[in-house]
């Protein structure tokens, strides 16, 4: 069996250019207008690398005084996806250096890939679409994915895309045969704390110091060069 390899989607995958930051100040506004216009909604000084969509909204929400419950957080993220469609197209989208060719080199090699994400489902497709990258994903409930639906806290996200996988290997798949692919310290806890291995990448907002500092198992640059598939892969790999 090949390793089982769960990306992060924001800073290892592709930048979104701040579209999910601008998609959930729209749709704070289109639900808390009255209430959120005398003060700037703005999220750029609120650090959130690595918080799952869910976790950011009840943030956000508290920090506006407005009023939180399980009800009012998901119609806010079907408004946020829905603006989203649009703002990722704004400037500054990028997929990251050599993430195309290797998730192309994966695929070919047999590899199981799915995501690790702090997004909501369709918030992923979204930002992985604008890219190219959705090819490489399947975004069934038979994939191996785990996302922001599955829980607030990033350890439910790892556990989720675990209990897929083993699901569709058919047999329990023991953490080590997987290995989570993040760009921050939230992605290393909570990988580390359901024993999964974890490749970290600095080409988010955190240093290669910073993560390896976090508890990753191995630090690169970037997502690129031609032993990157070798690594992820491990000893043994075709």
């Amino acid at each position: 069996m090949s390793r089982v390899l769960l990306f992060d989607v924001d800073g290892t995958l592709i930048s979104a250019g701040g579209a999910g930051r601008r998609a959930v100040e729209r749709a704070l506004a289109h639900h808390f207008g009255p209430r959120v216009s005398p003060r700037p909604v703005g999220l750029s000084g609120m650090r959130l690398d690595g918080m799952t969509d869910r976790f950011i909204v009840r943030l956000v929400m508290e920090a506006l005084e407005l009023p939180f419950d399980e009800a009012a957080c998901d119609r806010v993220l079907e408004s946020y996806v829905d603006y989203l469609e649009a703002e990722i197209h704004g400037p500054g989208y990028a997929v990251l250096p050599g993430v195309e060719e290797l998730l192309a080199s994966l695929e070919a090699r047999g590899a199981v890939l799915g995501l690790c994400t702090g997004n909501v489902a369709r918030g992923a497709h979204i930002k992985l679409r604008r890219g190219g990258l959705d090819r490489f994903f399947g975004f069934g409930e038979e994939d191996v994915n785990g996302f922001a639906h599955d829980g607030e806290a990033r350890e439910r996200i790892v556990e989720a895309a675990l209990r897929r996988a083993s699901a569709r290997l058919g047999r329990p798949l023991a953490a080590s045969e997987a290995l989570v692919i993040g760009d921050t310290p939230r992605d290393v806890a909570a990988a580390r704390a359901l024993g999964v291995p974890v490749l970290a990448v600095a080409t988010g907002r955190f240093s290669e110091d910073e993560l390896a500092r976090s508890g990753a198992d191995r630090v690169l640059p970037s997502l690129a060069g031609p032993g990157v598939a070798d690594l992820l892969l491990g000893p043994g790999s075709p």
